[in-house]
């Protein structure tokens, strides 16, 4: 079922949305060589849970953390561990929040330290996929308009799209109907109505789009080895166009 959100639903969400920034901004200040995934864990925990929120994450499905961090050939999932983080790396964190009955959901990609060009294209590349993606989701349009706009941009530069994880929409659940793939045809799919609130949130890798899934059950990874950069925002369709939720407070 999708559900179409009543202005005070949607600002039930934005303020869930909103944890999840302060708290990706947090991540940010914080993610330097050294640091480990398992640090940036327990501090977005405990910034969370001072906003009378809970971690959207932790316990759902049976998944252990608050964070999904990703290094690296990690595409999304990743389990935050004592490893530490490396100069020239890049770090995919996403992060979700539920307050008041409501979700929300964020993701970015940070680069640790300097990194090259190539991861820097990844990163920038992989932002646009999501700037398009969200412009796309306009009233009277379609799911499959949105999925177009990031295989289009991502694979004119080279990049292998992920099929088998998708965006999804927001609310009282954190994953709900629609699914968003990030691929697709224009005029297809569902279509896109003013309340909808959707997580878009490209994946995209530096090599090819295979993926595969750890022995862990949860950390999937690149088939080939090579990186992979996620962003994600959660937004809402208005009849005057996308209301990005999450919205950058700092860059």
């Amino acid at each position: 079922m999708i559900h179409i959100r009543s202005r005070h639903e949607v600002d039930k969400i934005r303020r869930s949305c909103r944890i999840v920034v302060e708290t990706l901004e947090l991540m940010a200040e914080m993610i330097k060589p050294g640091v480990t995934p398992k640090e940036l864990d327990t501090a977005a925990e405990k910034y969370i849970r001072g906003q009378n929120a809970v971690p959207g994450f932790k316990g759902l499905y049976g998944y252990p953390a608050t964070l999904c961090v990703s290094v690296e050939d990690e595409v999304v999932h990743g389990i935050p561990d004592q490893t530490p983080l490396e100069e020239g790396q890049i770090v995919a964190i996403d992060v979700g929040a539920l307050k008041d009955g409501y979700y929300g959901d964020h993701a970015r990609t940070y680069a640790v330290g300097q990194v090259d060009e190539a991861r820097q294209k990844l990163m920038t590349g992989t932002k646009e996929c999501l700037d398009l993606a969200v412009q796309a989701a306009q009233s009277g349009g379609y799911v499959g308009d949105i999925g177009h706009a990031v295989q289009q941009h991502a694979e004119s530069a080279g990049f292998g799209v992920v099929r088998e994880l998708v965006g999804h929409g927001v609310g009282t659940r954190l994953h709900e109907e629609p699914q968003v793939p990030n691929f697709g045809r224009p005029g297809f799919g569902a279509l896109l109505r003013e309340g909808m609130c959707l997580a878009i949130e490209p994946m995209i890798n530096m090599g090819n789009k295979d993926i595969y899934t750890r022995d862990d059950g949860w950390t999937v990874c690149t088939l080939d080895g090579k990186p992979s950069a996620h962003f994600e925002h959660t937004i809402v369709i208005t009849a005057n166009g996308p209301e990005i939720l999450t919205e950058y407070r700092t860059i």
